[in-house]
C-alpha cells in the first residue's frame, strides 16, 4: 500500500505499508512526483505502517528514476517519519543528513502528535 495525501500548500503526508512490486513501484513513483510538482520548502509526514523490503524489480524501477527523485527531494525540508522498526528509523536519519538542507526525524509510529509538532514547529 502507498497513498499520497496534500495536506497542506507545501506538505505531503504518505503512508506506505507492505511490499511493492515493480507496477506499484512505477504508480507509486508516478503519483509522487506528480502530487509534489508545486511543492517548494516542503514537509512530509511519512507513516510506514509494516515496512516489507521492495521486490527486485521494484528497487530497478526506483533506481532507475533517481535522478528524477533527488531532484523531488530537493523541494522538501522536513520529513517526520513514522515507524515502529528502529532499524528504519535510524537508517532514515542517516540518509537526511545525505542530503544538504534536508532534516529527517524518525518518531515512533504512535508518536504522531510529537512528530507533527516538530513539523509545525519547522515552519
Amino acid at each position: 500500500m502507498f497513498q499520497i495525501v496534500v495536506s497542506g500548500a507545501n506538505r505531503i503526508d504518505i503512508t506506505f505499508g507492505g511490499k511493492l512490486d515493480s507496477d506499484e513501484m512505477r504508480t507509486a513513483l508516478d503519483e509522487l512526483v506528480e502530487t509534489t510538482r508545486g511543492i517548494e520548502r516542503g514537509q512530509i509526514l511519512y507513516r510506514i505502517e509494516d515496512f516489507d523490503f521492495p521486490t527486485l524489480g521494484a528497487i530497478g524501477v526506483e533506481l532507475s528514476r533517481l535522478p528524477e527523485l533527488f531532484r523531488m527531494i530537493g523541494k522538501f525540508r522536513q520529513v517526520a517519519v513514522l515507524c515502529d522498526k528502529r532499524w528504519v528509523q535510524k537508517a532514515s536519519e542517516i540518509e537526511g543528513a545525505l542530503f544538504p538542507g534536508l532534516e529527517i526525524k524518525a518518531f515512533d509510529l504512535d508518536d504522531e502528535v510529537e512528530a507533527e509538532a516538530w513539523l509545525a514547529s519547522q515552519v
